[in-house]
C-alpha cells in the first residue's frame, strides 16, 4: 500500500541542494547505515549464471544496509504517460518526456500542453523519447537536449540527439531553432536498447549513452570502434567532436567514440567529488552492471558478462572476465532492470548523503547503494510498498527524490521525510 499521499502544493520548492561538485566527499558507510559484518544480501535468490563468480570480492550481493528512514511517498504529477526522464528548469518547473514523443512542462500544480517543435520521434518497441539535459548555460541561453529513437533510411532506426531553446511560458510551451547534433552511426534494423541518458560533464562536453540493439548483429558492434553502437559517445555542446576524445585521428574509429562495449545504458550520472561519468547498464538474464567510464576503456559486452542468454544459453564463450576488458565496480544477478540514477548530495535525508539511487523496473523499487570510495559497500531496496517500475531518478531543488514510474497511468512521485 501506499503511503499518505503528499499534494503539488505542498511540494513546492523552497530549498537548494547542499554542496557543488567540488566540494562532496565520500562519507564512511558507517555514517549513513546499519549493518552488522556479514550481514545477508537484499538479493536472496538463486543467480542465473551461478558459475561465474566475482572478480573480487564485494562485487556483488553487498550487505544490506538499512537506513532506518521513515519517508512518505506522494504524487507530484499525473496525468502522463510511460515518463521516460524528467529535469527541473531554474524556476522550479519539471520538464517530462514522455515515451509516447511527447516533452511537458509542469509548474505550479499544472501540466502544459505538449511542447511544440520536437521532430519526429519513432515510438516503436523501446524507441521514444527519451533522455534529457539542460545546457550548462541555460540561464543565458535556454537550450535543452534530449535523445529519442529517430527513423532512418529503409526503415532501419538509431538513437539521435537534438537540441533547441525553450519558451516555457504559458500553457503552449515550445522549442525554437531545433538542430539535431548527433545520430548514432550506422542505423540498424531493430526498434529495440537505444540507450540513452544525457550528461554534461563539469568541462561543458555532453555525454551519450548508447545501446547496441539488442540483436545478435548489432550486439557484435559494440565492441568496434566504427560503429557507434553499444558506446559512451562524447561530443560538444553542439555537436562537434572534443580534440582530447581518444580515437580522435583514427581511420577506423569514429570520433566521438569515448569508451565501447556497453550493452543499454540507461542510468547515467556524473559522480559528484571526482566528475567522472557513472553508468549502470542493462545486463541479459543477469548481469546488470555498474561502471565507473574512462577514456577509451572497453567494457566487455559481449565478450565478458555476468549473466547468460534470455534462453538460458552461455553468451559467447561463457566468460566474465579476461585481460584488457574492464571488470564492472558492481553487479547484479538476478538484475534489477535499471533506469535513471541520481547521487544524493542534499541535506533533507541526512542518512542518505553520499548515496546512489538506481531506479529498478524488474525489481520494482528504488535501489540504494551505500558507497566508500569507488566500492559498493551496502544495498537496500525502497519503495517496495509501491511496486512500480522506476524509470527515472532526480534530486529535486528542495532535496527530495523525484521519481517517474515507467505506467501508462505514469506519474511522478515525490518521496520526502515522513
Amino acid at each position: 500500500m501506499q503511503k499518505p499521499i503528499l499534494t503539488a502544493a505542498a511540494a513546492a520548492l523552497v530549498a537548494a541542494c547542499g554542496g557543488s561538485d567540488g566540494q562532496a566527499q565520500t562519507a564512511a558507510p558507517s555514517q549513513t547505515a546499519t549493518a552488522t559484518v556479514g550481514a545477508a544480501p537484499v538479493q536472496t535468490a538463486a543467480p542465473n549464471a551461478p558459475n561465474l563468480k566475482p572478480a573480487f570480492p564485494g562485487q556483488t550481493r553487498a550487505p544490506e544496509m538499512k537506513s532506518n528512514v521513515a519517508y512518505a511517498v506522494g504524487d507530484y504529477v499525473t496525468g502522463i504517460q510511460k515518463p521516460w526522464a524528467i529535469m527541473f528548469l531554474p524556476d522550479g518547473a519539471l520538464l517530462i518526456n514522455e515515451k509516447a514523443g511527447r516533452m511537458r512542462v509542469f509548474k505550479d500544480g499544472r501540466l502544459s500542453d505538449p511542447v511544440a517543435g520536437l521532430p519526429a520521434v519513432d515510438t516503436r518497441g523501446q524507441g521514444g523519447l527519451l533522455g534529457l539535459a539542460l545546457d550548462p548555460n541555460y540561464a543565458r541561453n535556454g537550450l535543452v537536449y534530449w535523445s529519442y529513437a529517430e527513423t532512418g533510411e529503409g526503415g532501419k532506426t538509431n538513437t539521435a540527439v537534438a537540441r533547441g531553446r525553450l519558451v516555457a511560458s504559458g500553457q503552449a510551451p515550445r522549442l525554437e531553432n531545433v538542430q539535431v547534433i548527433w545520430r548514432q552511426k550506422p542505423s540498424w534494423e531493430s526498434t529495440l536498447h537505444y540507450g540513452s541518458r544525457l550528461v554534461f560533464a563539469r568541462d561543458g562536453t555532453l555525454y551519450v549513452t548508447t545501446g547496441e540493439r539488442s540483436v545478435m548483429s548489432g550486439r557484435m558492434q559494440a565492441q568496434k570502434l566504427d560503429a557507434g553502437l553499444g558506446k559512451i559517445i562524447r561530443i560538444n555542446a553542439d555537436g562537434s567532436i572534443p580534440r582530447d576524445n581518444p580515437f580522435v585521428g583514427r581511420k577506423d574509429a569514429q570520433p566521438e567514440i569515448f569508451a565501447s562495449g556497453v550493452r543499454n545504458v540507461q542510468s547515467a550520472a556524473l559522480h559528484p567529488r571526482t566528475g567522472e561519468l557513472w553508468e549502470v547498464e542493462h545486463g541479459p538474464r543477469g548481469g546488470d552492471e555498474l561502471n565507473i567510464i574512462r577514456k577509451g576503456r572497453d567494457y566487455g559486452w559481449p565478450t565478458i558478462v555476468y549473466g547468460i542468454e534470455y534462453s538460458g544459453g552461455t553468451i559467447g564463450e561463457g566468460i566474465a572476465q579476461k585481460q584488457g576488458l574492464e571488470q564492472p565496480a558492481y553487479y547484479w544477478d538476478p538484475v534489477i532492470g535499471p533506469s535513471g540514477m541520481a547521487f544524493y548530495q542534499a541535506g533533507l535525508f541526512p542518512a542518505w548523503k553520499d548515496s546512489l539511487f538506481v531506479g529498478g523496473m524488474r525489481s520494482r523499487d528504488l535501489v540504494r547503494l551505500v558507497l566508500d570510495g569507488e566500492k559498493v559497500v551496502g544495498e537496500e531496496r525502497l519503495l517496495t510498498e509501491v511496486g512500480e517500475r522506476i524509470r527515472d531518478v532526480v534530486v529535486g531543488p528542495d532535496g527530495a527524490l523525484y521519481l517517474a514510474t515507467d505506467n501508462d497511468k505514469g506519474r511522478v512521485l515525490r518521496v520526502a521525510p515522513k
